[in-house]
């Protein structure tokens, strides 16, 4: 945590004594150091018990609500209200085009309403939204319910993520957004599992099964939502989990945070143009189309795949989904932990995007079912890492506050362009092979890889800048806007 942990707020006028004085706080190895680190690790391992499950489980809720269609689909839903040809996948669409205009604004507001007001009263709507789809008759329903799904979902993803970047350092953060996804893996698994249950809940008060699926987990969602007004917390300062002790170290943590990047936890417009004008925040982007793609693609029609691709079992396809999630899951925490070891962020992303290429040209061949299962692993394997390190590797970039929430902004308004993209790929009514999608998803995670030698050639670049300036004796104008440009601000790559 060399540079967040160690900075002072002191003037910027002599840059080679502030990098002076940052060596020498590095190597601070005395007995009262030694235990204020010690202290500080207990204080993470509490908000690892606190503050990450409950960003946990409203991932996983959120994923599972929005997931669940492909299960309804597999278990009778498409017939029973009489979709037609595409619908279904208009219906997937859909849900992203609403997700997308509420996330950008959300990233800029989210804060300024408190993340303890905004977070339990956009999971109890999308509760009561999904509940509802249980009663729908038709496609007009259906649209309708997912609409409103997408923009209250679209609420929730900016705000968890900027909540834990008010608790977490930036050295912190890559494993506790991995959490996120890997809760969104655990979504797949756990969805699986709800799904082979009710289908014995099929014919229950002459309901199918479908229609349970949509309305207990409306229930559970809404139940969490009214848990969350008690265990969201408004800042650390009334945590309720936190003695006065803990409180002294999280003040200290937010102003060596605050001394880093220029923070002041206020957003405006000069915060909005800064990340709009910087092409990292349109590259990371950019590259997150292709990998949501993937990502929302395989996490929706997995189950369908499985079922008319694979020529398995509607019972089957329930279930065969859940260790390929676990995996996902498994695969991507080792991933974000070697990250955050390493303090690397490119080498994880450019090791694993081949796995799925390959997952994927299998797919692609004339192999046997089994041989095509075994690939959806190899696809898990880079599907979450690559989304959620994309993510992190973005977010820890960028200073102050307001530009990091803007580019925050930037990255997950682009985003679900690939779901709606995801929603069009793997047509219900194509042959069983689905070539489309899955040729498209090879080419989004080639075009990623891509993407990350130009991200990483970028950082490289910009951090020579840096050096050059420190050597030439650089000094701050005063009064500026303090932003990730400048040279004692170093990228982690």
């Amino acid at each position: 945590m060399a540079d967040v942990d160690n900075k002072e707020v002191v003037s910027l006028e002599d840059e080679k004594n502030q990098q002076v004085t940052r060596e020498y706080l590095q190597q601070d190895e005395s007995p009262e150091s030694v235990d204020a680190k010690k202290k500080e690790a207990a204080l993470v391992r509490k908000l690892d018990c606190f503050v990450a499950p409950v960003m946990m489980l409203l991932m996983l809720i959120s994923y599972l609500d929005r997931g669940n269609i492909g299960f309804a689909a597999t278990q009778g839903m498409t017939d029973d209200i009489g979709l037609k040809g595409s619908q279904l996948n208009t219906a997937v669409s859909v849900f992203y085009i609403f997700y997308i205009l509420a996330e950008f604004p959300t990233s800029v507001l989210v804060k300024r309403l408190q993340f303890n007001r905004v977070i339990p009263t956009i999971t109890f709507c999308w509760g009561l939204v999904c509940l509802c789809t249980g009663f729908v008759q038709g496609f007009g329903g259906l649209v309708t319910t997912r609409i409103f799904l997408g923009f209250f979902e679209g609420c929730l993803f900016p705000s968890m993520t900027l909540f834990l970047c008010n608790w977490y350092t930036r050295e912190e953060l890559g494993v506790r957004v991995a959490y996120l996804f890997i809760a969104s893996a655990l979504s797949g698994a756990f969805g699986g599992l709800i799904a082979w249950a009710i289908l014995y809940m099929d014919g229950v008060r002459g309901w199918p099964g479908w229609r349970w699926l949509y309305v207990i987990e409306g229930i559970i969602t809404i139940a969490w939502a009214v848990c969350c007004i008690f265990v969201v917390p408004k800042n650390y300062e009334t945590a309720y989990f936190l003695n006065d002790a803990e409180k002294a170290i999280m003040r200290q943590r937010a102003e060596r945070m605050e001394a880093y990047s220029g923070g002041s936890g206020k957003h405006g417009k000069a915060d909005i143009k800064e990340a709009a004008k910087d092409i990292k925040s349109w590259v990371h982007g950019i590259i997150q189309i292709a990998v949501v793609t993937i990502l929302y693609g395989f996490g929706t029609f997995l189950p369908i795949i499985i079922k008319n691709g694979f020529q398995y079992s509607t019972k089957q396809a329930q279930y065969l989904v859940i260790p390929v999630n676990l995996w996902g899951a498994v695969v991507y925490g080792i991933g974000a932990y070697l990250s955050d070891r390493y303090q690397t962020r490119f080498w994880p992303l450019i090791l694993m995007a081949p796995v799925g290429i390959v997952g994927y040209a299998i797919l692609l061949s004339p192999v046997s079912s089994g041989v095509r299962y075994f690939a959806t692993y190899l696809i898990s394997t880079a599907c979450f890492l690559c989304t959620g390190g994309n993510i992190t590797w973005l977010s820890g970039n960028c200073a102050p506050d307001g530009k990091r929430a803007a580019s925050l902004g930037i990255l997950l308004t682009l985003t679900n362009i690939g779901g709606v993209v995801s929603g069009q790929i793997y047509q219900s009514n194509a042959a069983p092979g689905y070539t489309l999608g899955h040729a498209w998803s090879l080419g989004c995670l080639g075009f990623a890889w891509c993407g990350w030698w130009i991200v990483r050639a970028i950082y490289k670049r910009r951090e020579a800048g840096k050096d050059r300036k420190l050597a030439e004796g650089y000094v701050r104008v005063e009064g500026s806007m303090y932003t990730d440009r400048e040279p004692d601000f170093r990228y982690q790559i």
